[in-house]
């Protein structure tokens, strides 16, 4: 699939909370950008091997503006560091997409948990499941009251928004909402890997639908070679136990999109054509696993000897 790319222009800049800059991205000739739903992220470019990836949270609606929002991250890898610290207002920047998968599905009712930053995809949910005229409610937690992004946008929607800072109520209270939900309901949740940890043990396989910032911990059992036939460029490599497959079809010097190398964005999804994928990332649901039709090769391996991809 090919994706949509251009330099878009920073029209806005602005304090969203304490510590979160919310940007507004143009065409610069004022063209459409191309559409979008609920859950979908684009790709940021920043610089050479600096490529950040950031949850959509305007209004589906307009065509003429994506709006993303970037958390000042201390410890981060420079992404959020030059963001804040050189991304102006007027300045161009290249972006890439966009990509979902976090889509909203269908339901009668939703519980949606939202930790932090984990607020901008479930931002455009909140609307499109009010115009689908399901039932729902938001559970949004942060450290600090000041801290939390969009609070004055969530007022519109009354007491179905329940704000709970940790400094003045404590953890997320997770049983409120989540224990004892009516059949049919599903449960979206964003934010730090603690979270959804705790949602994960309380949610039911196939109600519960994630999106994680960080991978998420897994036991993989150590690894072991392999061979990848590239179907498109006529090539067999082999795979080293020490290397991602990332890694050795870009050694061959097969150009593929990547850019976490984590399995948390899911820029380099390639089709499987042959073999078994050894799933390692924090982006694929159950359902999409066990297909087997798909792989992130920055982190995902092989259960067999022989994989076949539409490289």
């Amino acid at each position: 699939m090919t994706l949509y790319e251009a330099e878009l222009v920073v029209e806005r800049r602005e304090s969203v909370a304490d510590g979160v800059l919310a940007l507004t991205l143009r065409h610069p000739l004022g063209e459409e950008l191309p559409s979008w739903e609920a859950g979908a992220h684009i790709d940021v470019v920043l610089g050479p091997d600096l490529e950040r990836q950031y949850s959509l949270c305007g209004d589906p609606a307009d065509r003429l503006a994506w709006r993303v929002a970037v958390l000042r991250e201390p410890d981060g890898r420079g992404g959020s560091a030059y963001v804040h610290g050189q991304l102006g207002q007027g300045d161009k920047v290249r972006v890439r997409g966009p990509r979902n998968h976090f889509a909203l599905k269908p339901a009668p009712r939703y519980r949606f948990v939202a930790g932090g930053i984990g607020i901008t995809p479930i931002l455009p949910m909140l609307a499109a499941a009010e115009e689908a005229g399901a039932e729902w409610t938001l559970l949004y937690g942060g450290r600090t009251r000041e801290s939390m992004a969009f609070t004055e946008e969530l007022g519109r929607y009354g007491d179905r928004v329940r704000i709970a800072p940790q400094d003045e109520t404590g953890l997320l209270d997770l049983a409120s909402v989540l224990d004892g939900v009516p059949e049919g309901t599903l449960v979206y949740c964003c934010g730090p890997g603690p979270l959804l940890d705790a949602v994960e043990e309380r949610c039911p396989a196939g109600v519960l639908h994630v999106e994680r910032f960080q991978p998420k911990a897994q036991d993989t059992g150590g690894n072991t070679e392999f061979e990848v036939v590239l179907e498109r460029s006529g090539r067999t490599l082999t795979v080293p136990s020490d290397a991602s497959v990332l890694d050795t079809v870009r050694a061959a010097g097969v150009e593929v999109l990547f850019s976490c190398t984590e399995g948390t964005c899911g820029t380099c999804e390639t089709d499987v054509l042959e073999g078994t994928p050894d799933h390692r990332d924090s982006v694929l649901t159950e359902e999409e696993r066990e297909a087997g039709e798909t792989m992130l090769i920055c982190v995902s391996r092989c259960l067999g000897k022989r994989l076949v991809l539409d490289l």
